[in-house]
């Protein structure tokens, strides 16, 4: 059965012939055929408008799922003590399932979090504090409940256990433990999702003192400054044996760097304010990631990054932190008190942190220009080898200390260390 078409959206004589009359008349007509005009045009670019924001809201994964693990211990969790503060947990995800993932490694059914961030965001917006906690950080990892309804027990393992016992719930409250400070919303990223969010905004400069050639991470490199894309970016990061001094500590101050050449991309106008670049990243950024239900849309992330935004880059932090060699174990860390907890404490206030390029490892205060900065083997808290690690959790792990290492027995001084790290001010290259 054939359908008649309707009636076209604009006036009979809309493509008619001017009729002769007085000017006035003439320029009423064109008037009001420039004003349809617009107006279907304007109807054009709002549909495709729409079409391109359901787009991206479709691409990011909503997790409900930690939330409603999350309201299981409620009693258990801090309580936020400055409204308007934000605590976002970045997860970065090393599992190996998921399209495009397989090929750094295969997958053993396990996963861990291979890189965690916590990003506090001030209250009045007018800093932010990135501070990398070691993945293998011993730490005390709570009774946690794992998908199939079955629980784990507690125990005082090596921190990146938590995502692999039983997700981000067992993080987050892990993390909680650790810091006491309430962990507001989440956001898991993957290997892809890293990769696409750089080819985005056009890679992501760095500069490299000698030649670099790591099979584990995939990434072969010559000296000097160069711009590095996805798949080098990602190996970049992850590189540990072959930059550096190969501890994680080391790479986590790297990926702090890449993180702040990072924001100073996305904070330029070439990028935000840009459609055309934005798009991409939006997408990019969106594709890959898994959120609670207050970062699930394209505009609750895009009022994220305009917050961001605002932050001159001089107060865009990163930080790793304290932390020395675990005594029983010496590739493992435990923290450095009370300067962890001195940290921790800033930020459950909200106040500010003090970080430095380089800081003395006995007072904690910057280090002036005239002092020499010591090699990795003058400093206390090198890391040891890495230890292989059998997939899966294994039955004995080291034993606790008599009082943990995240509480400090000692009272907090009175004026907060100087913390090593970088701010978005300040370029790898620099």
């Amino acid at each position: 059965m054939t359908h008649s078409p309707g009636p076209p959206p604009w006036p009979d004589d809309f493509f008619a012939p001017e009729p002769p009359g007085p000017p006035p008349v003439r320029r009423r007509r064109w008037a009001r055929r420039l004003a349809l005009g617009l107006a279907l045009l304007v109807l054009v670019v709002a549909g495709i408008g729409w079409v391109l924001y359901e787009r991206l809201n479709d691409n990011i994964t909503t997790d409900t799922e930690t939330a409603e693990e999350l309201r299981r211990w409620e009693k258990e969790r801090p309580s936020a003590l400055v409204a308007g503060a934000q605590n976002i947990l970045l997860i970065g995800s090393d599992t190996r399932s998921g399209s495009g993932n397989g090929r750094y490694g295969g997958d053993s059914g396990t996963q861990r979090s291979d890189t965690t961030i916590l990003l506090h965001v001030a209250a009045d917006r007018s800093r932010a504090t990135a501070v990398s906690l070691p993945r293998d950080l011993m730490a005390k990892i709570p009774t946690c409940r794992r998908p199939d309804g079955t629980y784990t027990h507690e125990r005082f393992a090596q921190f990146n256990w938590a995502y692999e016992l039983a997700g981000t719930a067992c993080t987050i409250r892990t993390v909680e433990n650790i810091t006491q400070i309430r962990i507001d919303h989440h956001i898991v990223l993957d290997f892809n999702g890293f990769k696409g969010l750089v080819d985005a905004i056009d890679g992501v400069e760095v500069c490299l003192k000698r030649p670099v050639d790591d099979r584990e991470a995939r990434l072969k490199l010559p000296a000097g400054r160069q711009v590095l894309h996805g798949e080098q970016a990602l190996g970049y990061v992850r590189a540990r044996y072959s930059l550096g001094d190969g501890s994680d500590t080391e790479r986590m101050g790297r990926q702090q760097q890449f993180l702040g050449a990072l924001v100073r991309e996305m904070q330029s106008d070439g990028v935000l304010l840009n459609p055309a670049r934005l798009y991409p990243v939006l997408d990019a950024a969106t594709r890959s990631i898994t959120t609670d239900s207050g970062l699930d849309s394209i505009r609750k992330m895009y009022d994220l990054v305009r917050t961001v935004r605002g932050i001159p880059t001089e107060r865009v932090q990163f930080l790793t932190a304290p932390r020395r060699p675990y005594p029983f174990n010496s590739a493992r860390d435990e923290l450095v008190q009370p300067d962890a907890d001195q940290l921790f404490r800033q930020l459950r206030l909200d106040r500010p942190v003090a970080v430095s390029a380089h800081v003395r490892p006995a007072d904690g205060k910057p280090r002036s220009r005239r002092e020499p900065v010591p090699g990795p083997d003058e400093l206390e808290g090198t890391e040891g080898p890495e230890q292989s690690v059998v997939p899966g959790v294994p039955e004995s792990v080291p034993p606790s200390p008599p009082s943990s290492p995240s509480v400090s027995p000692s009272p907090l001084p009175t004026t907060p260390p100087t913390y090593e790290g970088t701010t978005a001010a300040r370029g790898i290259c620099g």
